[in-house]
């Protein structure tokens, strides 16, 4: 530690900055940069191919121009400068940026600490170091890459298939896999199979159920007997009996009236080891699986957590855990749960990551002593949620393991009331007892993937048998026939997705969470019930990077590339030979620039062919630049762009363009003007028009939740007759309309109009209830999307509500839209109110209004 007198401290957060001020006190100046200042140009690529790859950087927006200001007059007064930003790549960037943009001239220092803790902050002080040029580097070397994909791709996708779209060198491989795995939801084929299912009662009136294992010498098909990539049975021969519906019933009507006892009971002692501490990826996988939080959310929480000190970085892939950390964790456990509950020595689990080296530890709770999760109570419910997740996997981290019994029960006909071979029917049950909870008493992972969170209870994993011995009679109280299906093989979640992202070697734990959220705001995958769903844009980018740019999608080598840039970190790797060969290809490789000018069958790559109709004409998907639609020779219909494409088979897609053949469909001729009125479909759905094309008068939408079949002539004359004139307004004197807009029915006199409730009848509306709307304060009704928290020190609750313009953050007084691709669970209330405050601050907004010309 430098003796200083104005010592300065830089971190990039605001709410990092006051959690070093508690620690530091007044003696140091403590500001932030809010994030990176400088970046790669927002309009070009910024990346000089053909001068060293050399790097053009600017300021990042106009706000961050006044941050650099006051940063400047803060490093002015100061004696000695410390870089105190993240413990990474992108943090050691930041310093540099910092360095190269301030032009600090007094001595300056990385203060590097993985957790803001008081004591971590102190010891960084003594062990400051010199910015690693080498991390500074990989950082730059991977915005490189990322530019050079995305600025000499992107284009492509642009004139080839639709503005707006993206390519990027890891978001593609992770479309890439969702559409894999749809492609692989296609090809299978669905199998039925039945069982019977019997519940039995001991001769102490005891329940509990078994199933039908094998029967007349045959063992019963189960799913683990059917292929798991096409769904179709594995076994063949004699050996299996793959039940259909009638033998399924005839068997359970011949066993009803069957004697049973139990043929043979055993028991199997088993343990189960608890899971090593957090990673970034596994912390997502948790936190979506128990607390229904997406990868970006589970950030955002984490990096307040880390900021305000409660828990360590939380950008890592290492699963190791400090000195100080085990004796905290054993010493926890211990006071909670017991002795018997640690083992004797602590447990150090191996990182599965090659290279990992984000940080030196797992995501742990902070400190050498863990703070309760009581301890977040006049915090966020997100932020206790999220700490308790992670205090109670580092605590379970370090406890012995579950000692749990296994049963299992065969259940027979009775031996001397058996009539016939078929008799020789054999039902199965198993149980789970849980004779020593272990680690499961501070944290039930099970696959983390699914259940919701639960508390601590080994009556929870039970799955008790009653007490039985072999040769006891029971009964059967019901046997039931069941069908089962086999399914394909399930969508990713995003959970699922960045473990398999991970176990691929593909991303950084710092990545992952924008990659979740650039697939889906691109509109590549659309969410379906937490299931990550490819889009017909998905597929033919990514028909177009496999026919085209290869080696892009492919994951080795976008792992190897991973890889590259941990070796340029480590100083064991020059990046400029990498990005020469990597563009300019070299004798074993082809390189991005020559794969660009390759020409592309973009006709092709935009056709999915599903068949032949009864025709013999070819039945295709186009992906084409207004969205994906079928064709069936010169029949055309559009696609809702979120039909999932494993439901559309060659049957499905004929009668679809039966359906769309449909429009344009003639209602009859309008009276007045003898035009023909049609009702179309367009892109945006069914609506009327007055005239053919040649004459076009009119077009009017079908009004709110009005299906087509409805539509008669009359119907569709009073919808294009639209606006009505219901009368004068009794007060003002001026006309009241009712009319059909861009939002709904509304009705309007002058300047005011008011949207109609929902139930509201826009072609029966009379004067005086329009009236009555227009008197009203304002109908329309906004929903409220989630309500944030109540504004500290105040009684103020802060919402956000779904507006006409999208969604906004408001206290009642002050509204605040949110950014784009920001979604309303991931706004934390310090956020919320940090944004009002400057809103409010801020004042009205000025707007310009153009000068009008005067008539002549």
């Amino acid at each position: 530690m430098v003796d200083a007198q104005h010592p300065l401290v830089i971190v990039e957060s605001p709410s990092k900055a006051r959690t070093l001020k508690k620690v530091l006190g007044d003696k140091y100046t403590i500001e932030a940069s809010v994030g990176h200042i400088r970046d790669l140009p927002t309009r070009d690529m910024g990346v000089d191919v053909d001068n060293g790859f050399r790097v053009t950087y600017e300021i990042v927006s106009p706000d961050k121009k006044k941050v650099i200001a006051k940063l400047k007059r803060a490093v002015k007064q100061a004696d000695v400068v410390y870089l105190a930003t993240d413990p990474d790549r992108e943090g050691e960037a930041i310093s540099w940026h910092l360095m190269e943009a301030l032009k600090i001239t007094v001595p300056t220092y990385r203060l590097v600490f993985h957790e803001v803790t008081k004591e971590a902050i102190l010891n960084a002080f003594h062990e400051t170091r010199e910015i690693d040029m080498c991390l500074v580097k990989a950082q730059e070397t991977r915005r490189i890459l990322d530019r050079l994909v995305g600025y000499e791709i992107s284009p492509i996708l642009w004139r080839k298939m639709s503005p707006g779209l993206s390519a990027g060198r890891v978001q593609s491989v992770a479309t890439r896999l969702v559409v894999e795995r749809e492609r692989a939801r296609i090809r299978y084929s669905s199998s039925a199979y039945w069982n019977i299912s019997a519940t039995f009662a001991t001769n102490k009136g005891e329940p509990f159920t078994a199933n039908l294992m094998a029967i007349g010498g045959q063992r019963l098909a189960t799913g683990k007997d059917f292929d798991r990539a096409t769904g179709q049975l594995n076994v063949k021969g004699n050996d299996i009996l793959r039940m259909d519906e009638g033998q399924a019933k005839g068997w359970t009507e011949k066993l009803r009236d069957s004697l049973w006892q139990v043929a043979s009971l055993q028991e199997k002692p088993t343990q189960s080891q608890p899971g090593p501490p957090f990673t970034t990826s596994t912390l997502q996988q948790a936190a979506y699986g128990k607390l229904r939080f997406s990868a970006r959310r589970t950030m955002q929480v984490a990096q307040r957590l880390y900021e305000e000190g409660f828990i360590t970085y939380m950008r890592t892939d290492s699963t190791h855990l400090s000195q100080e950390a085990l004796a905290a964790a054993r010493s926890l456990a211990r006071r909670k749960y017991g002795a018997e509950y640690i083992p004797d020595k602590p447990r150090h689990y191996k990182t599965k990551v090659k290279n990992a080296q984000e940080a030196h530890e797992a995501i742990r709770p902070a400190g050498s002593q863990f703070q309760d999760p009581a301890s977040l109570a006049n915090h966020p419910a997100e932020m206790q949620r999220l700490y308790e997740l992670i205090y109670r996997r580092t605590l379970a981290s370090q406890m012995t393991g579950a000692r749990i019994r296994l049963t299992t029960v065969e259940i027979t006909v009775a031996s001397d009331t058996r009539h016939s071979e078929g008799e020789d029917a054999i039902f199965q049950a198993t149980g789970k007892v849980i004779e020593f909870p272990g680690y499961l008493a501070a944290y039930q992972g099970g696959d983390d993937g699914g259940n919701e969170v639960r508390r601590s209870s080994a009556d929870d994993q039970d799955k008790t048998l009653p007490l039985m011995a072999e040769g006891e009679a029971v009964t059967a109280t019901g046997l039931e026939p069941k069908p089962h299906e086999t399914h394909p093989p399930a969508r990713y979640t995003e959970a699922t997705l960045i473990k398999e992202l991970e176990s691929l070697g593909i991303g950084r734990p710092s990545t992952y969470a924008s990659i979740m959220d650039t697939i889906q705001r691109r509109e590549y995958v659309l969410k379906k019930g937490g299931a990550l769903v490819p889009t017909f844009t998905a597929v033919g980018v990514t028909r177009l990077m496999e026919a085209n740019f290869p080696a892009l999608v492919d994951y080795q080598f976008t792992a190897r590339m991973e890889d590259v840039l941990d070796e340029i970190s480590l100083g064991e790797r020059d990046f400029l030979p990498y990005l020469k060969q990597f563009y300019f290809g070299s004798d074993d490789a082809v390189g991005l620039k020559e794969l660009l000018a390759a020409p592309m069958d973009i006709r092709e790559i935009c056709t999915i062919k599903l068949g032949e109709g009864p025709d013999q004409v070819p039945v295709n998907v186009r992906i084409g630049r207004y969205g994906a639609y079928l064709e069936h020779g010169d029949a055309r219909a559009s696609l809702d762009p979120a039909t999932p494409p494993d439901e559309i088979s060659l049957e499905w897609a004929l009668e679809h363009i039966e359906k769309g053949s449909e429009y344009p469909k003639e209602l009859g001729i309008d009276p007045e003007t003898q035009l023909k009125v049609l009702m179309k479909k367009g892109r945006f759905g069914v609506y009327l028009q007055l005239g053919d094309d040649e004459r076009k008068e009119k077009q009017k939408s079908l009004l709110p939740d009005m299906h087509p079949e409805d539509v008669t002539l009359t119907v569709a004359l009073d919808i294009l007759a639209l606006p009505r004139e219901l009368g004068t307004h009794p007060e003002t004197g001026e006309p009241v309309s009712a009319d059909l807009g861009r939002y709904g029915p509304y009705v309007k006199s002058g300047k005011t109009n008011r949207s109609l409730p929902k139930g509201e009848d826009l072609l029966s509306i009379d004067l005086d209830r329009a009236v009555a709307l227009l008197g009203q304060k304002n109908n329309r009704t906004i929903e409220t999307l989630r309500t944030v928290g109540v504004q500290p020190g105040t009684e103020v609750e802060i919402v956000i509500k779904a507006g006409r313009y999208g969604p906004y953050i408001t206290d009642g007084s002050t509204n605040v839209s949110l950014k784009k691709g920001e979604e309303a669970e991931e706004i934390e209330l310090a956020d919320a109110v940090e944004r009002l405050k400057a809103k409010a601050a801020a004042g009205p907004s000025k707007r310009r209004f153009k000068r009008r010309k005067k008539a002549k």
